[in-house]
């Protein structure tokens, strides 16, 4: 579904990719991690085609985004759905109309469609009852449910998180792990994860990779991981390396 080959991405003097190769299957979802500042969130920009690399392939459903233009490459996004770290909601809009924008802005629904739609995915995330408060009158750990139901209200096929529980509680984190696994359950998604929730973020994916030095050098499923005697990996998981 996606593949990632020889990428290369460079900030005037900071070689921040260094050739990387990646590979996410249909209907797996991966964990990319990797120590702060090290190009999790310029490889994600670079995947859904926010950021054009400086030699490399990225390829979506056997597409190589990179030469694709127009049509074909809405096309293609139409069938991403992205929650950005901070949600990035509208604050002038209500719970409601945040996950109705999409919809208003690329479908041709009709009003009473758009409501069933939205109530359907707020219940998914289990805001039903707060859809017309404002972001303001939430807490993080809802504002980020908002962000995923705004995401799924367009049914993509691929997922990608950023972040999605910096700064929650871990009940509150567990929460959004549960609807994550829930998610991959019933509707099969493909997903990518950036994270640094070490090991929480093991309780629900299919692999992991790890980005250091702009190259990923191990991948494996979560046991594979933890289980590793790579000596950067040992000390990532352990905290010592950030």
């Amino acid at each position: 579904m996606i593949r990632v080959v020889d990428l290369y991405r460079q900030f005037q003097d900071q070689q921040v990719l260094r050739g990387v190769n990646l590979t996410i299957d249909e209907g797996q979802t991966l964990a990319l991690i990797g120590g702060s500042g090290k190009g999790k969130s310029v490889l994600l920009k670079h995947i859904i085609g926010l950021m054009k690399p400086d030699r490399g392939e990225i390829y979506i459903n056997q597409q190589n985004i990179n030469h694709l233009r127009g049509r074909a490459l809405k096309s293609l996004k139409d069938q991403l759905g992205v929650v950005f770290q901070f949600g990035a909601l509208f604050d002038s809009l209500t719970v409601f109309e945040n996950v109705a924008f999409p919809l208003n802005e690329k479908t041709k629904l009709s009003a009473s469609q758009i409501y069933d739609n939205v109530m359907k995915e707020l219940r998914t995330v289990g805001l039903e009852n707060d859809k017309d408060k404002y972001p303001a009158q939430i807490s993080g750990g809802m504002r980020k449910r908002v962000a995923l139901a705004r995401c799924l209200i367009l049914d993509p096929k691929i997922i990608f998180f950023d972040e999605p529980t910096t700064g929650l509680d871990p009940v509150i984190a567990h929460s959004i792990y549960k609807i994550i696994r829930a998610l991959q359950d019933e509707r099969k998604i493909t997903a990518l994860i950036v994270s640094h929730e070490i090991p929480g973020i093991f309780k629900v994916v299919d692999r992991v990779a790890m980005l250091h030095d702009g190259k990923i050098i191990l991948s494996g499923t979560p046991e594979e991981i933890q289980s590793t005697s790579d000596p950067i990996v040992q000390r990532f998981l352990s905290g010592e390396l950030e």
